[in-house]
């Protein structure tokens, strides 16, 4: 959609499942397969939606989607669906992976920075040769040193070649990475994870990645289980949601299978999403 003096599309990576008790961490399953029913393994289906912003200067890609590099058993696993590609979202509003000048990664786990790379025959390079690409510090740091509980959510093939190829900017806390284009560190999801915030005029859309996976994560008690910091999650969440319902944010989300973006508000203590077309 036109946003202001900027241009911002939800692409598409294809669609993949995880385990639906792991996304809704304490909510029980009779309350959430209601809103999302699972399949016989309990899984639930996600879409992949990095965001594109056109500045008029700049075409900044926030997160590239899960990408092409699994075998058949992680596939498998969580069900990956490639029916569309990063690669051909952007074909298909005449974009080329050479015209992305920033890429911005919410965080490092396979399902946003799985197409930060390709192979070249027994080499990975960067999928997005021109652009620079930008992580928190602390997330690179503990995609590099991951823990028995994280250690599956990275793949260095993600990441490792950006910084082999002089393409990789660290940086620390919340910061401007264009004209109206901001980082905000959060936390919760991971130590250092962060979202992204456009403002155009009076016009303000913010990309909350996994802190707010779907419109469903909305309810403030829906956390998922792979959040380290869930009670930091409930605390950004609780800021963002209070200011988006106040100023009338445009949230655009990357997981939800059926909603795209839209405005949140409150009646009373309950969130409610009015999704725009």
């Amino acid at each position: 959609m036109d946003f202001g003096h900027f241009r911002i599309f939800s692409l598409s990576d294809g669609a993949f499942r995880l385990d639906g008790g792991a996304m809704f961490g304490v909510v029980p399953k009779a309350v959430w397969e209601r809103l999302s029913p699972p399949d016989e393994k309990n899984r639930i289906p996600l879409s992949i939606r990095p965001l594109l912003i056109q500045t008029g200067r700049e075409n900044i890609l926030v997160d590239t989607g899960i990408g092409d590099k699994g075998d058949e058993r992680f596939d498998s696993v969580y069900a990956v669906d490639r029916g569309r590609t990063l690669s051909g979202s952007l074909a298909s509003i005449g974009l080329t992976p050479a015209d992305i000048d920033i890429v911005i990664n919410t965080h490092l786990h396979f399902d946003h920075a799985g197409g930060n790379t390709i192979r070249e025959g027994n080499r990975f390079r960067p999928a997005f040769q021109n652009a620079r690409y930008i992580v928190q510090r602390g997330e690179w740091e503990a995609a590099l040193d991951p823990n028995e509980r994280t250690r599956a959510s990275y793949r260095p093939d993600d990441f490792l070649p950006l910084m082999a190829a002089g393409r990789l900017d660290l940086i620390e806390g919340d910061g401007e990475v264009a004209s109206g284009v901001s980082v905000i560190r959060t936390g919760g999801h991971n130590r250092d994870n962060q979202v992204v915030s456009v403002r155009s005029g009076d016009l303000t859309a913010v990309f909350p990645g996994d802190l707010i996976p779907t419109a469903m994560h909305l309810r403030l008690p829906f956390i998922t289980a792979y959040d380290l910091y869930p009670l930091e999650t409930l605390k950004a969440k609780k800021g963002l949601l209070s200011e988006a319902a106040e100023k009338k944010w445009l949230l655009v989300f990357e997981h939800d299978p059926e909603a795209e973006m839209g405005y949140v508000r409150f009646e009373g203590k309950d969130p409610f999403f009015e999704p725009v077309a």
